[in-house]
Formats: C-alpha cells, structure tokens, sequence
C-alpha cells in the first residue's frame, strides 16, 4: 500500500524504541555497518500509462517520504537512491519514461541502512513510504526554485517582499510577480528577464495586514513564466508580512514580545502510523488553538510540507527539526556528530530542513 507502512499492513511488527538502536538485540551497534539479520528489504512494482503528451516534457518522480532508505528503477534502468526518512526524494526520469505507453516502475526499501544511524528518534520505527508517491510533467523551461523573504519597514507598518528565482533553461525568459490580498485584489504587479537562469524583484506594499499567529493574514504571490507570449508555468505561494527578531534576549514579531505556549508534536496517526491526513494534521490544530498553544516543535525530524501550510493558514508559530538523532551512540566521543564519516550526512540533513 502507498503510502502504507508495513507493519500496520501485515508486514513484521511495529518496534518502540525511546534511546538504543532498534537492531541492537540483532548485532552490534558498528556505524556504519548495517546487518542483513532481520533487516527486511520491501519491493514495490507497479505498471503506469504514461500520457504521449508528456513526451518533451521534463518526467520527474515524487516519493514523499521513504523509510529508511529507497532505490528507484524505470523500466528496468536503475534511476536513483536516497537516505533521509523524513524528506522528499525526487528523480527526473525523463530518459527511461516511454511516453504513450505502459511504463514499469519498481522500487526497494530497507529496513535499516547506514542513514539509520542517525535516526534514533524516541517514538515508534515503521518502514514503507509515509506520505504521497507520484509523476509529473513539467516543460524543460521552467522555474526550480523561488525563495521569498518577509520583511517590515517603517516602525513595522509597510512591507516588503524579495523574491529570488532560480530557473533552468530560461535564459531570455520572462517572469511576473503578481500580488493578491488575502481578500482576491491584485495589489502589485512586477516583470523581469531571466539573466543566467536567474532573476530577482522587490515588491513593496504600504500597511499590509500582518501575520502573527493571531492575526494569520496571508497574501498571494503568483510566479508566471513566460516565454515567446506563451505561460509555461504559474506557480502560487502563500505569503505573509511578518518580521522575527530577538532583543534584549526577547522574542519579538513585528516588535512585539512574543510569548511561546509550544507543544512537541510526533507525526503519528493512530491508525496509519507515519501516514498521517490532512483532516488529522487539521484537527490536531485546533486541539492546539483550544488549548492555547501557539507554537509546535517537529520533533524530530521535517514533517509533511502540508503541515507548515496549515501553521501558516490557522496561525502556529514553528521550531523545525532536521532529521538527526544518534541517541543510541550517547553524546561523549561516540557520538556521529564527532564521527567524521557522517560529517556530510549532517550538513545535507539540515540542508533538507530548510
């Protein structure tokens, strides 16, 4: 079952573990050595129509979240592998889809791999894959990332945006910058050429409404690229106006002291295990807004991207956790964080997170 976690789906036995390895009545503990004793390994094979439009298209595959690790296969040419349990993992295989036909993909998960060191987190170890799986198609011209970045002015009353796009084979390309009020008005509207498959625009607005997590207002950025008088891509992102510092050894947002009312909250579903909906991610929200609390903490590990959507619709301020935890090593010398061999793996880690 995708997403489905073995052990809820008739496949070996959930194990709770709060701060040893899972493995360690198995084999020693020996990073980053990984046993075959008990460490299962799950194949997925599954057969896709694959539409011939999508031919000259850029093919890539999204698997949402894979424990431990996972190995990727399209029509029998190996595509790709990943580590990093709580995180997407994408491959662009573009040159082994068969546009117009049946295309075979097959995937293989273990139950430990050398990652799995560092995800020693206290709470229940499943394996499978944990949150949505699927293709999609996108034109070779188009935009690989947007990074907006809030900020107030003037005492906190007028706003700004700056906006940073990095693209891939847009050179010469146009891109608009349209901003939507919270209430559907267009506010403002910028265009730039894309210079080294990048660009970069400032937008401004006076007394935006502001987002804190009483007052979650947030506006609507549409990214449209263009080219040749022809849309490629339209792509929307939720923003809000907001400004976070610390003075004084005091959190403020839009310079106004903060009080943190925070929960630790495991991304666990009482009857999914690791898969956990959006009506569940819902509904723990407003448990959260009854009590009071404002505040969340990943622990331990980045959640469902959908997730920090709803922090920002419902209003929840976010401690995000990277997904390493070697507890099971202790923290004096044996620690990975000292382990030069897992130097990398930290670093990547963290990276994912943001």
């Amino acid at each position: 079952k995708v997403p489905g976690m073995w052990e809820l789906n008739g496949f070996g036995e959930p194990i709770y573990v709060n701060n040893q390895y899972a493995w360690r009545n198995d084999w020693p503990t020996e990073p980053p050595t990984v046993h075959e004793l008990n460490n299962h390994v799950g194949s997925y094979r599954q057969t896709f129509d694959i539409p011939a439009e999508w031919d000259g298209n850029q093919i890539v595959i999204h698997i949402g979240s894979a424990t431990s690790n996972i190995m990727v296969y399209v029509n029998g040419q190996y595509a790709g592998y990943s580590e990093d349990a709580k995180v997407a993992c994408e491959f662009d295989v573009t040159k082994f889809i068969k546009p117009g036909q049946k295309n075979l993909i097959a995937m293989q998960i273990m139950r430990w791999c050398d990652g799995s060191y560092l995800e020693d987190q206290d709470f229940w170890r499943l394996c499978g894959i944990a949150r949505e799986a699927y293709l999609y198609a996108r034109p070779m011209t188009h935009v690989s990332d947007i990074f907006i970045k809030p900020d107030l002015t003037a005492n906190y009353q007028d706003g700004n945006l700056n906006v940073k796009v990095t693209t891939e084979n847009a050179e010469g390309a146009q891109l608009e910058f349209t901003l939507v009020s919270p209430d559907g008005k267009q506010l403002a509207q910028k265009a730039v050429k894309v210079a080294d498959d990048k660009a970069e625009v400032k937008l401004s607005l006076k007394k935006p409404l502001k987002w804190t997590a009483e007052t979650p207002n947030l506006y609507r950025l549409f990214t449209t690229l263009i080219r040749g008088g022809l849309t490629l891509e339209v792509i929307p992102q939720n923003v809000g106006f907001r400004k976070v510092e610390i003075k004084n050894a005091q959190l403020l947002v839009n310079g106004k002291p903060v009080l943190i009312k925070g929960v630790d909250r495991h991304e666990l579903d009482p009857d999914g295990g690791y898969c956990v909906s959006v009506e569940q991610m819902v509904n723990d929200i407003k448990l959260m807004k009854q009590l009071n609390v404002n505040a969340d903490r990943t622990c331990h590990y980045p959640n469902d991207p959908r997730w920090y959507d709803l922090c920002d619709k419902y209003g929840i301020y976010i401690t995000a956790e990277a997904n390493i935890e070697s507890h099971g090593m202790g923290y004096k010398e044996k620690t990975l964080a000292k382990n030069a061999a897992y130097h990398d793996a930290h670093i990547e880690r963290n990276q994912h997170n943001v």
